[in-house]
Parts: structure tokens; C-alpha cells; sequence
């Protein structure tokens, strides 16, 4: 079966793992997708299935959008609240310090990628050397924050961003970041992804709506070559 799902990836599931639920949903051997979301992130996954697959490269620099929640005051191992706790106290920042630091993260900057991401060192990604204890230098890579906005609080005490980004941005080393700019430490702690080039999660179906009507959720691959044709 050729085509693109967009798929609204549950919490607690690699990406990996939808693709391997869709292998047997589908009967379909080929399925990939165009962008990795962390286990603990929700919202849109770009899946290709058959000889779709072969139509990732149109969709990989794709600009992304997404929704998610800054915990100041808390820094952990993996910058987000699932990692281990390495410092915590009570944040003394209000809005207006905070609108104040974000905008030196916004347009091109320079971002240093976690240890916990799957960037390779050595043939080793750097989560598994984070794993066992370890810590390798890395290179600043350039992205581009588009867009950067700070919304409502809630009763956790946690800020929403809205953040539009080039690809290769990682949101949790961004909340990070901008703890560090405040001098409190934070981390990120809820992210959904929202847009992934033309496609939005207003168009995504959930595994249980896929697993019942998998042929009425597929999308021609036309669209995704229509987006591609830069």
C-alpha cells in the first residue's frame, strides 16, 4: 500500500514503534517517516508507506511547529522532566524576564545538541553513552527559530511556548537554554508537535482511528510531492 498517513503519535511510543504497529496494521513491509518525536512528545508523525517511503527526501528539511511547556526552576540529565533531577529550587522570574531572554533565541543561533539524542559519536549514539555515565564534546550546530512565544501559565506553575523551527532543533535543549538565561535552570515538560511542513495535527488520526478505516486515513503521496516542489 503507497501513501502517507498522518498519524497523531500517542505518548510513551517511539516513532519507531508507530511504524512497527503500522507494519502489521497495513501489511505493508516499507514504512517510515519523515521526523523523529521523543517517546514522551505527542502530536503529528509523517508516516510513508510502500514505495512512499522513497518520497521522504521531499519532506526532511521541513519546517516544524510545536506546542510545549517550560518547567522553570528544574534542570535534569536529559532536559525534561522524565530525566534525573539535578537541581531544583523556587524560580523568582515573572513574565516579563522571560519575555525579555527569549528573544536571543529567536531567528538563526547556535544550539548544542544533547547528550540524550541520537546523534552518533563513533559509530555510538549519544544517548547510549549517556547511559552508561559518559559525556562527549559536541559542535554547536546553526538552526532557526522562526517564531518564539510565551503563553499562558498553568497551574503547575509551567509556561507554554509556541515555537515554529528549522529542522534539527531540539525544544528540550531550548527550554534549557532559556532556563540557563535566567539563572534558574529549567527543563521541558510537555511537547506536541503541531505542524510538520504543510501538514498540521487538524488533519491526523489517532492508531485506534488507522487500526478501524486504514484505507479512508491515507493520503495521496501527491501531497507531499506538491509540498516538495520548492
Amino acid at each position: 500500500m503507497d501513501g502517507l498517513l498522518l498519524v497523531d503519535k500517542p505518548m510513551e511510543w517511539t516513532s519507531m514503534d508507530v511504524c512497527a504497529h503500522l507494519r502489521g496494521v497495513l501489511h505493508e513491509r516499507h514504512i517510515g517517516h519523515t521526523g523523529t518525536l521523543d517517546p514522551n512528545a505527542t502530536g503529528l508523525l509523517v508516516v510513508l508507506t510502500g514505495k512512499g517511503t522513497k518520497a521522504a527526501k521531499y519532506a526532511e528539511n521541513d519546517e516544524k511547529e510545536y506546542a510545549a511547556r517550560l518547567r522553570l526552576g528544574t534542570v535534569t540529565d536529559t532536559q525534561d522532566i522524565w530525566g534525573t533531577v539535578l537541581r531544583r529550587e523556587e524560580p523568582a522570574v515573572g513574565r516579563e524576564e522571560i519575555e525579555a531572554v527569549l528573544d536571543r533565541f529567536r531567528g538563526p543561533i547556535l544550539q548544542l545538541p544533547p547528550m540524550y539524542s541520537a546523534i552518533k559519536h563513533r559509530g555510538k549514539k549519544l544517548y547510549e553513552i549517556a547511559r552508561r555515565g559518559g559525556d562527549v564534546e559536541r559542535e554547536p550546530r546553526p538552526i532557526t527559530i522562526r517564531r518564539l512565544e510565551l503563553t499562558d501559565r498553568d497551574g503547575a506553575g509551567d509556561w507554554g511556548l509556541e515555537i515554529t523551527c528549522s529542522k534539527g532543533t531540539y525544544i528540550r535543549t531550548l527550554c534549557h537554554d532559556i532556563g540557563q538565561a535566567l539563572g534558574c535552570g529549567g527543563c521541558m515538560s510537555a511537547l506536541r508537535r503541531v505542524r510538520a511542513g504543510q501538514f498540521t495535527i487538524a488533519e491526523a488520526h489517532t492508531l485506534e482511528e488507522i487500526r478501524s478505516d486504514p484505507t479512508g486515513c491515507m493520503l495521496p503521496l501527491d501531497r507531499i510531492l506538491q509540498g516538495g516542489e520548492r
